[in-house]
C-alpha cells in the first residue's frame, strides 16, 4: 500500500454542526487521490458526530479511517490515538470545528518537500471573531526561529509536522492536560526541528470560534489553563537555548497567557479560587524566571503578575477594575524617569518597587564642554554670518579652527 503524503488527524467530540464543514473541506482538497488520508477519532460524541464520520467514511472509501472510543475528557487522548494510526509522511492536526482551504494540503506538502521542513506553519484565519495572532504570517519564510520571528505566538498544533520527527522523539500530547495539550507538543517539535517554515501566501487553515463558545479552550477552567501554561514553560526551560530563544517563549507566556487569566474573568471567581490562582501564578513566576523578562512586558501585565505573587487578590481586583474604567493611567514624571501612575504605585501597603511601573527613562544628554576665553572672544566679536563667510576661505578657516578647537 502506497504511503500517503499527509495524514490529517481530527479529534471529534460534540462538534456538530461545524464538523460537516470540516469534513467537506477535507473531501474537497486538491491533492490527488491516494496522497491524503484522514484519521478521525470520535471521542464519545453524543450529538451525532460519530455517525456522521461513519457516513463520510462509507461515501469516500480510502479517504477516511474512523475510530470510536468513550469520552476521554479532553482532546489529547483522541489526538494521540489518531497520531498512532497515521501513515502519512506528514501529519496535520485539524480541529473538528475548523476547516481547510481547498489547496492547503497540496501547498503545505510542496513547501515542506521543497524546503526540507520538519514543521510548516500555515497561514491561519480566524472565523466568527476567533483571535489569531498574525505576526508570523507577514511573508513566506523558508526558515524561522523563536529569536527572529513571532513563532512563540503560534504554538497551536494546527501545523504540518514531519512524521519522522514525531516518531523519532516520541512526541505525544499530554493526556493529563485538559486544555493547551497541543502547545507543549508543538513547542517541543519546533525546538527539535531541523527547520521550521512559514507558508503565508494562501489562507490554509480557518480557525472557527463556535457561537456557543463550545471550543475546548473556551470551556476550560482557570486552573486547567494554568497547568497547560506551566507544561509549556517547562518544555521551554528544558529545551530552549538560554537567551533570546528562551526569552521569546517566556515573554509570550507572561505577557499574554498568564495576564489573560488575571483580567475580567478573575473578578468572577470566588474568593478561595482567586487566592488559589494567585498562588499558582506566584509559582509560575518564581519557577520560570518571569522577572528576567519583565522589561519586555507591558507595565499593566507585570503589575498584575506581582500583585498575584504577593497573594493580594483584593489589590489585583482593584487593578483590574481601574484598567477597565480608566484605560491608560496618568504618567508620573520624575527627572528622566516616567512611571505609570496606577493606584498601586508607591502604595505603602503593597510595597511594589518603582521599577515595576517604569515606562521609560530619558537618555542622558551630554552637554558640550564650555568655551575657553579665546573661543568666547571669537564668537563674541565676530558675528555668526561673518564667521560662516570666513570659513569659505582657507586661511581664515585655519584661524577659526585654531581658535575654536575645530568647532568653528
Amino acid at each position: 500500500m502506497a504511503v500517503p503524503d499527509v495524514t490529517v488527524v481530527v479529534a471529534v467530540h460534540n462538534a456538530m454542526p461545524y464538523l460537516t464543514a470540516c469534513l467537506d473541506s477535507l473531501v474537497g482538497q486538491s491533492l490527488a487521490p491516494g496522497r491524503l488520508e484522514v484519521v478521525a477519532v470520535d471521542d464519545g460524541s453524543t450529538d451525532g458526530g460519530g455517525a456522521l464520520l461513519d457516513e463520510y467514511a462509507a461515501r469516500h472509501p480510502g479517504l477516511f479511517r474512523v475510530a470510536h472510543q468513550p469520552d476521554s475528557g479532553g482532546p489529547a487522548g483522541p489526538t494521540n490515538r489518531g497520531l498512532a494510526l497515521a501513515r502519512g509522511r506528514y501529519v496535520l492536526f485539524l480541529g473538528a470545528d475548523d476547516r481547510l482551504g481547498a489547496e492547503a494540503l497540496e501547498r503545505l506538502v510542496a513547501a515542506a518537500d521543497a524546503w526540507g521542513s520538519d514543521v510548516v506553519v500555515p497561514e491561519q484565519v480566524g472565523v466568527n471573531g476567533r483571535l489569531v495572532p498574525q505576526g508570523i504570517f507577514h511573508a513566506d519564510a523558508e526558515s524561522v526561529g523563536f529569536a527572529d520571528s513571532a513563532l512563540a505566538w503560534a504554538l497551536a498544533d494546527s501545523k504540518l509536522f514531519r512524521t519522522d520527527l514525531i516518531r523519532c522523539h516520541g512526541l505525544r500530547h499530554d493526556e493529563e492536560l485538559k486544555v493547551f495539550s497541543d502547545q507543549p507538543f508543538t513547542l517541543e517539535a519546533c525546538l527539535r526541528a531541523g527547520r521550521v517554515s512559514v507558508l503565508a501566501d494562501y489562507d490554509c487553515y480557518f480557525l472557527v470560534l463556535r457561537e456557543d463558545l463550545g471550543n475546548a479552550t473556551e470551556r476550560a477552567g482557570v486552573l486547567d489553563r494554568l497547568r497547560g501554561i506551566a507544561a509549556l514553560q517547562q518544555v521551554a526551560a528544558e529545551l530552549a537555548v538560554p537567551g533570546e530563544e528562551l526569552d521569546a517563549i517566556r515573554v509570550r507566556g507572561f505577557s499574554w497567557d498568564v495576564p489573560r487569566l488575571l483580567g475580567a474573568g478573575f473578578l468572577l471567581l470566588d474568593d478561595r479560587l482567586q487566592e488559589r490562582v494567585c498562588r499558582e501564578v506566584a509559582r509560575l513566576v518564581e519557577r520560570f524566571g518571569a522577572r528576567e523578562v519583565y522589561h519586555r512586558l507591558p507595565v499593566a501585565g507585570r503589575v498584575r503578575l506581582e500583585l498575584a505573587v504577593a497573594v493580594r487578590p483584593d489589590a489585583l481586583r482593584d487593578q483590574i477594575r481601574y484598567e477597565a474604567a480608566h484605560g491608560e493611567p496618568p504618567v508620573v514624571v520624575e527627572g528622566r524617569r516616567h512611571y505609570a501612575g496606577y493606584p498601586a504605585f508607591r502604595d505603602d501597603r503593597l510595597g511594589l518597587p518603582d521599577e515595576l511601573f517604569l515606562l521609560r527613562e530619558e537618555p542622558v544628554v551630554e552637554a558640550a564642554p564650555p568655551l575657553n576665553l579665546a573661543q568666547q572672544l571669537w564668537r563674541g566679536i565676530v558675528p555668526a554670518q561673518v564667521r560662516r563667510g570666513l570659513r569659505r576661505h582657507r586661511v581664515w578657516r585655519r584661524l577659526a579652527n585654531s581658535v575654536n578647537g575645530g568647532r568653528g
